[in-house]
């Protein structure tokens, strides 16, 4: 296992705890977009991040850095990130070295959060399937930690965007009883978290998505 990443992992979890999030010490926590192939617009809306970083530093004790990244899954980069963060609209293809280190990543601790913008649930599925072939995507049901860590979702992921109108749903993947993928679908909170000109959503939903991300945060850095 990296020894970058393992520091910052060991600093992060000393840091938070789940009824009281303490201030960080540096390194501060930064999110990571995942560069992909295949089509996709991995790069949409840069805002997100930043804003939702902004919002976690100013509601929590969690000393982040807002700042939008992102890393190639080939790069030892990704070792330096806890959280990396997958978007976008259309196709993802990953290399089979890419499979294997996201793999790798993920069974030593990172996590990995992917928002389907519309469009990218077909090859996100086929895709992680490769990554853990003997694992499935499960919904988590809305007593489930994560939607009440920091802010109550009774109802689970909210519907930020509607896309084909469906009820949202938040699905996850396991790795020895910890949640190590999450994927939300016909959700989209981080098209909320974009800069309020750029999807024209009302401040009340924009706040709504920012406090599930916060969610998301504090439950990837607490358990």
């Amino acid at each position: 296992m990296n020894l970058r990443f393992l520091l910052k992992i060991l600093i992060v979890l000393a840091a938070v705890n789940i009824d009281m999030l303490f201030a960080q010490n540096e390194p501060a926590f930064q999110i990571a977009r995942v560069k992909y192939n295949g089509g996709g617009d991995w790069y949409n809306d840069p805002s997100e991040e930043v804003n939702l970083l902004k919002f976690v530093s100013e509601h929590t004790n969690i000393k982040a850095k807002a700042d939008y990244i992102y890393v190639d899954l080939n790069s030892d980069d990704i070792f330096s990130y806890p959280f990396l963060f997958l978007t976008g609209h259309g196709n993802i293809v990953l290399s089979d070295n890419e499979v294997t280190r996201l793999r790798t990543y993920l069974e030593n601790g990172g996590f990995l959060y992917v928002d389907d913008d519309y469009g990218l649930d077909k090859a996100f599925r086929r895709e992680i399937k490769r990554v853990f072939p003997d694992k499935e995507l499960v919904e988590l049901p809305f007593s489930y930690g994560l939607y009440h860590c920091f802010f109550d979702f009774p109802a689970g992921p909210p519907k930020t965007h509607e896309h084909d109108g469906k009820a949202p749903q938040g699905f996850g993947i396991f790795l020895n009883e910890k949640l190590a993928v999450y994927y939300t679908y016909e959700s989209n909170p981080s098209d909320g978290w974009a800069d309020p000109e750029v999807h024209n959503d009302p401040p009340a939903k924009r706040e709504e998505a920012l406090k599930f991300g916060t969610n998301i945060v504090v439950w990837a850095l607490s358990h």
